[in-house]
């Protein structure tokens, strides 16, 4: 891939939690990615948005209010209305397991729930971001 890996942490929703989503900004930001902050509040159309005009390579949503399953599906829908399914879309949050296969086949990469550590995110991304061809 050329250049750095271009990422927006994003807080969909009406939940005004934010500090996990800046952490996890702030250590992917340190690992050498670009990281752009949507901050609180964020529409999906924003969020979609943002991603595109900043030529995000993947989008990383904080989701805490147990509204995911709609957040995240109207994301994969709009990244695919605007050509934009090659965006790898990953988040965390308060995420029942039992909802990690449907988000999945929604098309969201990965979700990390309580617990997990920055550097897992870190390397997670690296990995599965990292290996996106380069685009023309």
């Amino acid at each position: 891939m050329a250049g750095r890996i271009r990422v927006v942490v994003a807080k969909p929703g009406l939940d005004g939690h934010d500090r996990g989503a800046k952490v996890v900004a702030r250590a992917l930001r340190d690992a050498g990615m670009e990281v752009v902050y949507t901050g609180l509040h964020q529409t999906p159309e924003q969020i979609v948005e943002t991603a595109l005009q900043e030529d995000a390579d993947a989008v990383g949503l904080s989701v805490l209010s147990g509204a995911h399953m709609t957040l995240f599906a109207r994301v994969v829908q709009l990244l695919a209305e605007r050509g934009a399914e090659d965006v790898v879309l990953f988040g965390g949050g308060i995420v029942p397991d039992e909802d990690l296969p449907a988000l999945a086949e929604m098309g969201v990469a990965k979700i990390f729930t309580p617990g997990a550590t920055t550097t897992e995110i870190v390397d997670w991304v690296t990995e599965h971001v990292g290996q996106q061809p380069e685009r023309v």
